[in-house]
């Protein structure tokens, strides 16, 4: 039977939760305004705006919750060998995980993730998604907007912003769903969203 360590509380589970729905959304509406591709133009401009405001709300929900609570622990990091644990990471992901080795940076209740997790997730939640945020608001809003900058307008450069952001973090969702899989089994870690469990093996 596996050990089992109560890593994530009700209210990060919350979080999650709101946050794929949202995401999702804003991913379908997306597109769809962009290549009119699943929803009518005008009903995928409403949603996107819609579920923009939410998705800040949310983000603001989960940014206080890291400050006021344990869990804003596991995103500090020391930056002194930085570097070579996350190259063991990137081993162990790459060969050392096909090889059935054991992970370099198992999961306890004081480091709840490894150090390349720690990294992405820090760089996606704390870069990435303010700037989608921010941009997301200024194409609500354009007329606060800088005019030009080298001869391009301020708001194209937004939307260019705002795009690439929506892309990376696209692709960063697909990894994180696949790494999602890679558990004690093949649907605890998504189990773990919903008891708050997190299975060690």
């Amino acid at each position: 039977m596996s050990d089992r360590i109560y890593l994530y509380p009700i209210w990060i589970r919350f979080w999650h939760l709101a946050n794929a729905l949202f995401f999702l959304i804003l991913i379908a509406t997306g597109l769809s305004m962009q290549y009119a591709a699943f929803i009518r133009f005008d009903i995928a401009v409403s949603l996107h705006n819609i579920f923009g405001i939410l998705l800040t709300v949310n983000y603001l929900f989960y940014f206080i919750g890291n400050k006021v609570s344990p869990n804003g622990k596991y995103y500090k990091t020391t930056w002194k060998g930085l570097f070579s644990r996350l190259a063991k990471q990137f081993r162990y992901y790459t060969i050392g995980i096909f090889k059935h080795e054991k992970p370099p940076f198992p999961v306890t209740k004081e480091r709840k993730f490894n150090p390349l997790q720690q990294f992405t997730y820090i760089v996606a939640m704390y870069a990435m998604v303010p700037l989608i945020i921010i941009t997301g608001w200024a194409l609500l809003f354009p007329e606060v907007l800088f005019n030009k900058l080298l001869g391009i307008t301020g708001f194209r450069i937004n939307d260019a912003i705002h795009i690439i952001m929506g892309f990376l973090l696209s692709v960063f969702m697909l990894i994180h769903i696949y790494f999602c899989t890679i558990g004690a089994t093949f649907t605890s870690n998504f189990k773990s969203m919903v008891n708050g469990f997190h299975e060690t093996h």
